[in-house]
């Protein structure tokens, strides 16, 4: 549920919960693609990637929830324009809605050219992490408080990737 701030202060989900916003998620991270990160075209691998984006995910869902988060799934991943050797890989990320245990991070991966400073869009990616207490138990996340029309847009559009996702859980289940 979207918690709009309230006389500027924060608004509180049903457990009293303080609502926070997608602002303080918001994280840049930046690593220099290094050899033992390349194939043997020269480009980063994909599964190097995928680890960075979990790991910019993380650290998103950290921020805005200030607990104890675990993976528990990532969204269809496509690899549009490869990052070269030498080249800087820039993963931004922010909460994009958060459920009840759960919250999905969005993912924006792009490639820097470090003599020019050209940026090419290269991944998007969708997280969805569970906050957890020490015991390893699910529990509530702090609503988010939605500042800009794309915040609004990104939460729309977070709920309509989670009704996708459950529908194709219950399909999986009826075939096993």
């Amino acid at each position: 549920m979207v918690q709009p701030k309230k006389n500027g202060k924060s608004a509180q989900n049903g457990n009293g919960m303080r609502g926070r916003p997608v602002s303080v998620s918001r994280t840049e991270m930046v690593e220099v693609v290094l050899p033992q990160d390349t194939n043997v075209l020269g480009n980063i691998l994909g599964g190097r990637v995928m680890h960075l984006v979990d790991i910019a995910a993380a650290v998103a869902a950290l921020r805005h929830s200030r607990s104890h988060v675990v993976t528990a799934s990532v969204d269809h991943v496509d690899f549009r324009n490869p990052i070269r050797m030498g080249e800087l890989v820039v993963l931004q990320a922010s909460v994009n809605r958060v459920f009840h245990t759960s919250m999905e991070v969005g993912v924006k991966v792009s490639s820097e050219n470090t003599l020019t400073g050209e940026r090419k869009h290269t991944t998007s990616a969708y997280v969805t992490f569970v906050c957890v207490d020490s015991e390893g138990r699910p529990h509530a996340g702090p609503p988010l408080i939605l500042e800009t029309a794309d915040d609004r847009r990104r939460w729309r559009d977070a709920g309509m990737r989670r009704e996708m996702r459950e529908a194709h859980e219950q399909r999986a289940e009826k075939k096993a």
